[in-house]
């Protein structure tokens, strides 16, 4: 009678017997074969610095061993290529993809990423408490570790209208979860630093666990009161000197670089081999195009390689160090007792991926995803759009002075503030596209009625039609801007009758939509569809002249209120700084 370890031979003849599967540490010591041997890897030892050539025993789900001396069920001769632990995204809108977790998933594990810390917030911010149970459930069983942040701010403010309200309460109940890790980010900063009891209670909650912050620009005294209150890194940072100073008062940075916040080259000046152990990498919000053709945290490192930072510290980055500040010490390094992430590399320098294992299994190989057995997925929650159309009115009474006007700025989320003479018909203030000065209008659609909050923007670039989505971060209210009324109601209305999305209109005509009904922010597609989608809404965009490279990421960010420095939400204007809302004309 012939046996074997564990249940991993198919087809078993009746000669066959099966035996209880070895323990972890049978196999670290050596009594009990591996199920896998990576035999001649040049393995990345993120705890010293080495590129050590050594063998690798893996068993089930984890590393048993390294070194000299296994046997195992399958060899795999590496011949000198490099071995990898997989890499960890430490701040992600899964959302942002326009696509489900699975799909995100589909995305980005091809390209090394086999766990991310996400926070839930967008859909949180459309359906509270079953959104977030919608993402965890439609994250199960996934090839890619989703670990949740219980989103801190929904809403993100009172100055801007969102479809729920989450409150210490609600979150904490999140951390019987096993995969919720702590509290997202703290993006109410003068609710930290001002001790507003909400905020508080939310932080009490989460006392002893790991808090995300969000606070950009805050410096000095302020950023001392922030830190104090407990949150402990930050993904804000827009330039060197911002980095040193938070980096110097205990926070973990993390370097983003996202499809409209493209700040990594910027910071990368601020890193030193003394403060390397101190700094992560994280996309925030990348669209479809992005993750599938550029890639995501593996873009971010081989950018870091590519700037003179050594490889295996530009790895550490993406591996042990987002492990390290999550307290996940079950990953992010090639050790014992640690998950079986795993890439193999042909070329350290450009990391070319060849193939990624996700707890021992291979999952992806030469830049596209395996077969994968995966559940059923969850049905979403219903569509969430409520808007009185007859009640909408997009007019401005025109009236003697300045307004108060919007600057979008090229891949970043931060914007500027002008006070410009606007132009005006009949009595009305309208978008002049000679100047690229554009109307832009937020619509409630939560709570129903025709509340709209109205302003104007620059730096868009478009020169006729309209642009509308549901994507308008983080309250995810109907957003739109362009040239005339009737587009822009056209692009708005088109969106409303998707059940949410994007759309591109010129008069009353609709050139190109994207239906995004899961939320208003996801699409049920696979993210190639997606990707397709997108590309023929943004072409359209980019038809009626806006030269950015996704003005519908840049659009939907003209509306988080917890950025510098003028925003507007569907309750109008908001002075970030002064973190209060203001009229559109100065007065």
């Amino acid at each position: 009678m012939r046996g074997f370890w564990g249940g991993r031979q198919p087809d078993l003849g009746p000669d066959w017997v099966v035996m209880p599967e070895p323990s972890l540490i049978a196999v670290a010591r050596g009594d009990a074969p591996a199920d896998i041997l990576f035999r001649r890897s040049r393995g990345i030892n993120v705890f010293t610095g080495e590129v050590e050539e050594v063998d690798v025993a893996i068993s089930g789900s984890h590393v048993a061993g390294l070194g000299p001396g296994y046997d195992a069920v399958s060899v795999v001769d590496l011949d000198g290529k490099f071995l990898l632990p997989g890499l960890i995204d430490a701040h992600v809108h899964l959302e942002s993809s326009l696509a489900t977790p699975r799909e995100f998933a589909r995305a980005v594990v091809p390209h090394g990423t086999t766990t991310v810390v996400s926070d839930p917030h967008e859909i949180a911010n459309v359906h509270g408490m079953e959104g977030i149970r919608y993402m965890l459930e439609a994250s199960e069983g996934l090839p890619l570790t989703v670990f949740v942040m219980a989103s801190s701010c929904v809403p993100a403010t009172p100055m801007g209208t969102a479809g729920a309200e989450l409150d210490a309460t609600d979150l904490k109940d999140l951390l019987h979860h096993p995969r919720v890790l702590g509290l997202a980010e703290v993006m109410n900063f003068p609710g930290v630093i001002f001790e507003d009891p909400v905020v508080m209670a939310k932080l009490d909650a989460f006392s002893g666990c790991v808090v995300d912050g969000h606070a950009p620009g805050v410096r000095g005294q302020a950023l001392n009161a922030y830190i104090a209150g407990g949150p402990s890194s930050d993904h804000e940072c827009t330039s060197p000197d911002e980095v040193v100073e938070k980096l110097r008062r205990g926070l973990t940075v993390f370097f983003r670089e996202a499809s409209n916040a493209r700040n990594l080259l910027d910071l990368l000046p601020a890193l030193t081999p003394e403060n390397r152990r101190r700094v992560a990498l994280c996309t925030d919000d990348r669209q479809p195009s992005d993750l599938l053709d550029l890639g995501g945290i593996d873009a971010m490192v081989r950018t870091v390689i590519q700037e003179g930072i050594p490889p295996v510290e530009a790895i550490r980055l993406a591996t042990l160090n987002p492990a390290e500040h999550f307290r996940l010490a079950d990953r992010g390094a090639i050790a014992p007792g640690r998950r079986a992430d795993l890439l193999i590399v042909d070329d350290l320098e450009a990391l070319a991926i060849s193939e990624v294992f996700s707890g021992g299994t291979p999952v992806a190989r030469a830049g596209a995803p395996l077969s994968w057995k995966l559940p059923a997925p969850p049905a979403p929650p219903s569509p969430s759009m409520r808007i009185d159309w007859g009640a909408m009115d997009l007019r401005i009474p025109s009236r003697e002075g300045k307004v108060r006007v919007i600057q979008a700025i090229p891949d970043q989320i931060v914007t500027g503030t002008k006070e410009l003479l606007p132009s005006t018909r009949h009595g009305q203030v309208v978008s002049d596209p000679s100047r690229d000065l554009l109307k832009i209008a937020v619509m409630n659609r939560h709570t129903g009625g025709g509340q709209v909050g109205l302003g104007l923007v620059t730096g868009m670039g478009l020169k006729k039609g309209a642009i509308a989505g549901t994507v308008a971060h983080d309250h995810h209210n109907l957003i739109a801007l362009g040239v005339d009324d009737e587009s822009i109601l056209a692009a708005a209305m088109r969106v409303s009758k998707m059940g949410g999305g994007l759309a591109v209109a010129l008069g009353d005509e609709v050139l190109e939509e994207l239906p995004l009904p899961v939320g208003g922010l996801m699409s049920k597609e696979p993210i190639e569809a997606v990707r397709e989608g997108l590309d023929r809404v943004l072409g359209a965009a980019r038809a009626l002249g806006s030269p950015l490279h996704d003005p519908f990421m840049a659009m939907s960010f003209l509306a988080l209120e917890v950025i510098p420095s003028l925003k507007i939400t569907d309750q109008g204007l908001v002075d970030v700084h002064r973190f209060e809302k203001v009229g559109l004309w100065v007065t």
